[in-house]
């Protein structure tokens, strides 16, 4: 076993007749000993089924309690896991299994319900626990000849899980993440977090991506802690879950922020059960908060905030904002990596100019599954992310570096803008994008989600000019302003920036 597989197993042989996992969906707690059933189940499956170390998974579900589950049974047996959206569409699910010669397919009823029985792609249902009637689709093209064979253990350095990156255009990188690199990034996650035993997590981002697969449950589960998983996130349910589970830490990303603070039954919700909410802390990635938003969170709802920094190439966090001594705006100081600003080609490390963010660490890929040497520079991965770090090693992210909109020569950087636009009264989220403009090349261009969504197009967009005017330097401002409903957004939430240009390009700005 790995280090990863055992510490994972442990867990459950201590725990046996504690509740460890909570599916929020059918409202049930499950024991490690309902655990470990469901463990061997599934490995008397694959073993039967001639799926083994090495082989691709496929994985394709909601959020559920089956989820850690099947990713501790295919870890402890060296398969390789794939978790993908729960909303792919079943053409997609389909080409994407096709392409890489998945031994197994795992996906939810109505998707499996979709797939054709044949020949080659045999179907299945198991029972668990955990999951009533677990969909299953072997690939029998690559099963079929092969001899039974007993459980082949892993090595650290095997692969244990690939996830697609969150990309905004273009076909998403496959990040291939071995048992080495998940159990040092859930190591680093533990420590900086402060996590043990006596803590409850609850997971509401989805458990296809590496916020929730490591940051959540896997560090969780490695410091002895509990987990609630929930469907989805939902505001109107938020404060009672908390309460209900004892949460004492939630992972989230700035737009749930947001919701919180402006969703009238979450605020009211919060005001019945405070004396009953114990939260530790709330981890807040993806992007820096607001000040006025991270400062009104933190005192409506008597909760701090740690942001942080990281992404599925460094197998969950590279930053954090240590307890007590946070500076809001920044991602916090380096957790497990070594940091670096490449300007000019130059190697900054301490108060530096803004350029692009370098990491390197023991819980960093090398390249990817389809490999990209361009994005490898002498040990360090270059994350295409603008920032700098101050006199006392805080990180300041500024934004992606091909996000950066060139307005006659001066460079603007959209998070900027929108971390200042984002503190008017009337937004509800905010975007900044480069349009064409014959002139400057790119016009500053403010897309906005008001709170609103009735109000006078033509009265927001003078406010926000105003406060514009007085907030940034001109080469800042806004010279377009767009008004939406909501974004073009991927599975995870991003906005989709191309997308939204595109549909852009065809309506008057005002609108």
């Amino acid at each position: 076993m790995t280090k990863l597989t055992n510490q994972l197993t442990k867990q459950l042989i201590n725990d046996q007749n504690r509740n460890l996992i909570k599916d929020e969906a059918v409202e049930q707690w499950f024991t490690g000993r309902e655990l470990m059933q469901d463990i061997d189940i599934f490995h008397q499956y694959l073993l039967n089924a001639k799926v083994r170390k090495g082989d691709l998974v496929l994985v394709c579900l909601d959020n559920s309690a089956v989820y850690p589950v099947l990713m501790q049974a295919l870890w402890e047996l060296g398969i390789v896991a794939h978790p993908v959206a729960a909303t792919t569409p079943v053409a997609q699910l389909q080409a994407e299994f096709n392409d890489h010669n998945y031994s197994l397919l795992i996906a939810k009823q109505e998707l499996a319900d979709q797939i054709v029985n044949d020949q080659v792609l045999q179907r299945s249902e198991i029972r668990l626990n955990t999951f009533a009637s677990l969909p299953v689709f072997v690939n029998t093209a690559i099963t079929a000849n092969r001899e039974f064979m007993p459980a082949d253990e892993p090595n650290e350095d095997d692969l244990a899980l690939i996830l697609n990156t969150s990309g905004t255009t273009g076909k998403p990188k496959r990040v291939g993440l071995t048992h080495r690199l998940l159990n040092n990034a859930a190591q680093h996650n533990i420590t900086s977090h402060q996590m043990g035993s006596d803590d409850t997590a609850m997971i509401v981002m989805p458990m296809f991506h590496i916020n929730a697969q490591v940051m959540s449950c896997l560090s969780t589960r490695l410091s002895g802690g509990r987990l609630v998983i929930t469907s989805k996130f939902s505001a109107s349910h938020f404060w009672q879950q908390v309460s209900d589970n004892n949460v004492t830490w939630v992972s989230v990303v700035p737009t749930i922020v947001s919701i919180l603070l402006i969703n009238d039954k979450a605020n009211a919700l919060y005001l019945q059960l405070k004396d009953n909410i114990n939260l530790r802390f709330v981890r807040c990635s993806s992007f820096a908060l607001p000040e006025n938003k991270f400062s009104a969170f933190q005192e409506r709802f008597d909760t701090q905030i740690l942001e942080g920094y990281g992404m599925t190439e460094t197998a969950s966090q590279c930053t954090l904002n240590p307890f007590g001594a946070p500076k809001i705006g920044s991602a916090g100081k380096a957790v497990g990596t070594q940091l670096a600003i490449l300007v000019d080609d130059q190697y900054q490390t301490n108060n530096t100019d803004i350029g692009e963010i370098m990491v390197r660490g023991d819980h960093v890929i090398n390249d990817y599954m389809d490999s990209q040497p361009e994005s490898f520079k002498n040990g360090w991965f270059l994350t295409g992310d603008l920032g700098y770090l101050d006199e006392d090693g805080y990180l300041f992210v500024k934004g992606r570096s091909k996000d950066m909109i060139n307005r006659g020569g001066e460079k603007v950087a959209p998070a900027e803008v929108q971390s200042v636009l984002s503190q008017i009264d009337f937004v509800a989220e905010v975007a900044v994008i480069g349009m064409p403009d014959d002139l400057y090349g790119e016009a500053v261009t403010a897309v906005v989600k008001p709170k609103d969504l009735f109000a006078n197009h033509d009265q927001l967009k003078q406010q926000l000019q105003e406060y514009a005017q007085k907030n940034l330097a001109k080469f800042e401002q806004p010279t377009l302003v767009y008004f939406v409903t909501d974004f073009p957004r991927n599975p995870t939430g991003k906005i989709l920036r191309p997308q939204l240009k595109e549909e852009l390009l065809s309506v008057p700005a005002g609108k």
